[in-house]
């Protein structure tokens, strides 16, 4: 059985990377309920956290085209470029907020006369949608809908994290909506290659406490590192092949470029050759410069788990949800907004 003493010197750290997992443990107050030695931090798992500010410049650009309309997800509209938001942008018709891809083709046709741009942006969990409304775009139109894409993959960053001698992780909850697509074995590097215990759970309280007893289970039991799938009603070992095989269909591995982070080798998803007609970077004739030029962001520390949101000077001072500073205070899954909403730190 697994010795919970508070008196341990030694500190545990313990890293979710997926937003909904982060919003979860804020909400449910688990980080308050665990020994002081025990540390939970918030990885790079949400996906507008993440989004380089150079893709946010380059859909601005496109806003200088009388005739482009761009649509986007909600939250993406207060994240900063370099210098303004698509916010500060928005006019009457040029932005548009929409909640599923597939309202992205019902503007199109809606306004033909249009060119109408959807921000693809997420990690493999919304990748299978995005590439079964570009399938649908290709092969049924409408012809004036593009799609701006800066979709990620997780493997490659928790690889970066993992390898960073600065980041001494002791065990991690895989994201369990990722699991769900590619499958948990998608996940069993963790602990094969890097000797870290790990393990894909759900997202009700009960889900993430079994997860992280589990966890420091191995870690102050001593047990042999293991890997578990702690979300099986839901997350199969090899995952939705469907899904998977939409995702192949259509993307295809490249470099990605995240905030705060810079270039990460395959850790994003581009269209593949069959699909570039699509891709509005062609269109309108968008350089890789222009939208992946990897820029230095005050959330950097946060994202990489590096430091908790509270350790920020700026965070419930200039930086809140009403005068966010960054992404992280902007989504609702970000750390820094879960922190600040849900936390019991006094700032």
């Amino acid at each position: 059985m697994m010795k919970m003493n508070k008196e341990c010197k030694k500190t545990i750290r313990i890293m979710e990377v997926c937003g909904t997992h982060t919003q979860a443990i804020s909400k449910s107050g688990i980080r308050y309920l665990l020994p002081n030695h025990v540390k939970l931090l918030s990885g790079p798992g949400c996906p507008v956290c993440v989004t380089n500010e150079s893709y946010i410049d380059a859909a601005i650009g496109l806003l200088s085209h009388d005739h482009v309309i761009l649509v986007t997800f909600g939250d993406m509209l207060k994240v900063r470029g370099t210098s303004s938001s698509l916010s500060e942008k928005k006019m009457k018709d040029n932005v548009i907020t929409i909640y599923s891809p597939e309202d992205a083709i019902t503007l199109a046709r809606k306004w033909p006369q249009k060119i109408v741009v959807f921000l693809a942006v997420g990690f493999e969990t919304t990748a299978p949608i995005m590439a079964a409304t570009i399938k649908n775009a290709y092969e049924n139109g409408p012809e004036n809908l593009f799609f701006l894409t800066a979709l990620k993959r997780m493997e490659p960053i928790l690889r970066f994290i993992l390898e960073d001698e600065r980041n001494k992780i002791d065990g991690l909850i895989c994201p369990g909506h990722v699991a769900s697509v590619l499958g948990a074995d998608a996940f069993q590097f963790v602990t094969k290659e890097y000797q870290v215990p790990a393990v894909v759970c759900g997202f009700e309280a009960e889900d993430l406490k079994a997860g992280i007893y589990n966890l420091l289970d191995q870690i102050e039991g001593e047990r042999p590192v293991s890997f578990l799938n702690l979300y099986q009603r839901c997350v199969r070992n090899t995952g939705n092949r469907l899904a998977k095989e939409c995702m192949d269909e259509v993307f295809q591995k490249e470099d990605g470029y995240w905030r705060g982070i810079g270039k990460v080798s395959n850790s994003a998803l581009g269209l593949r050759e069959k699909y570039q007609r699509l891709d509005v970077k062609n269109k309108f004739d968008l350089s890789e410069e222009i939208i992946s030029n990897p820029s230095a962001c005050q959330c950097r520390e946060i994202i990489l788990g590096l430091k908790a949101p509270y350790e920020c000077k700026q965070f419930g001072v200039r930086c809140t949800p009403e005068t966010p500073l960054g992404p992280c205070m902007i989504s609702s899954e970000g750390s820094c907004s879960a922190h600040y909403k849900y936390g019991r730190v006094i700032f």
